[in-house]
């Protein structure tokens, strides 16, 4: 692909380069992205064939499969090689083409492909097979001295897993079991999910730990919320409880102030009747006789007052 690039000037070059980084990168965990970063390159640089097959591996993973067979034709025109054709072919299959695959997998080309090429054929035969409702057909299109080798290679993992699967769909559940356990030891890279159909098929069920954890701690949470909510409710019906005393309380107040009230009633009453007794009891008491009127019971002895007026010497003086 550098050398490719080298025919472009550096500064395009480089962006170039850095678009098809980011396709490479993003390819596996967001294809629309990826997508993305190979249109701009592929407006930079449509003549270089690095370009295409980057643009139409990215068309592929996003499920854009005429964008994408366009692409891997352009690349095979410009390259003259048959690298592509295993997955041209399984772009027929994404078109709803299965038989064109299976004319594909039958084409001279196929004997132009390497080893791997020729076990990537043989996966997209079986897939074709699946499509066209021919379970029995798939299983023995996969059959071939490279499964039955103990060898592992890149694709080994892939050719087992598809054979489970196929087996699977013909209800030969424990030989699927027994191929499903040899693409585990064969997928050392975690290609595919071998593990987890071998699990299904034994009846394991996985627990998140995590999902778990995240449960109890909800949980500890509604709790301390539920104390929380009871202990304001517990201080409301004691708001509540003292309310209701003091107007208790007020209303004892009341009482008391008003017996307090009457009594003091009474109490005038029987003064105001003691003193019509003792004004009774004056006027019916015979009148002092004229000798004991002293000089200090004479009306005119306030003239003998320390605050008497002063006489006119007085006033001269």
């Amino acid at each position: 692909m550098r050398q490719e690039l080298m025919s472009l000037p550096k500064t395009l070059a480089d962006d170039v380069a850095r678009n098809l980084v980011m396709v490479a990168q993003l390819l596996d965990e967001d294809p629309e992205r990826a997508y993305a970063y190979s249109r701009v390159a592929l407006r930079l640089a449509a003549r270089v064939a690095a370009v295409r097959e980057a643009a139409g591996f990215a068309s592929y993973a996003s499920e854009r499969y005429a964008e994408a067979l366009a692409e891997f034709r352009a690349t095979r025109r410009m390259t003259g090689t048959v690298d592509l054709w295993p997955v041209m072919a399984d772009c027929e299959r994404g078109l709803g083409r299965p038989e064109r695959a299976l004319e594909m997998a039958g084409a001279p080309e196929v004997h132009k492909l390497d080893k791997a090429g020729q076990v990537e054929m043989r996966l997209v035969a079986a897939g074709a097979r699946q499509d066209m409702g021919q379970a029995e057909a798939a299983v023995v299109t996969l059959q071939s001295p490279e499964l039955a080798s103990h060898a592992i290679h890149p694709w080994t993992a892939r050719l087992r897993y598809a054979y489970a699967e196929a087996l699977l769909a013909v209800g030969r559940e424990s030989e699927a079991r027994e191929w499903f356990a040899k693409a585990v030891e064969a997928d050392h890279n975690g290609t595919t999910d071998a593990s987890d159909r071998l699990a299904q098929l034994d009846g394991v069920e996985f627990v998140d730990a995590f999902d778990d954890t995240e449960d109890a701690e909800d949980a500890v949470d509604t709790a301390e919320r539920d104390a929380d909510d009871a202990d304001d409710d517990d201080a409301e019906d004691g708001f509540e409880d003292d309310e209701d005393a003091d107007v208790e309380d007020e209303d004892e107040d009341e009482e008391d102030d008003a017996d307090d009230e009457e009594n003091d009633d009474t109490d005038d009453g029987d003064s105001v009747g003691d003193r019509a007794a003792d004004r009774a009891e004056a006027a019916s008491a015979p009148a002092p006789a004229d000798d004991d009127l002293t000089d200090e019971a004479d009306p005119s002895s306030f003239l003998d007052s320390p605050f008497r007026a002063p006489a006119p010497g007085d006033r001269d003086a």
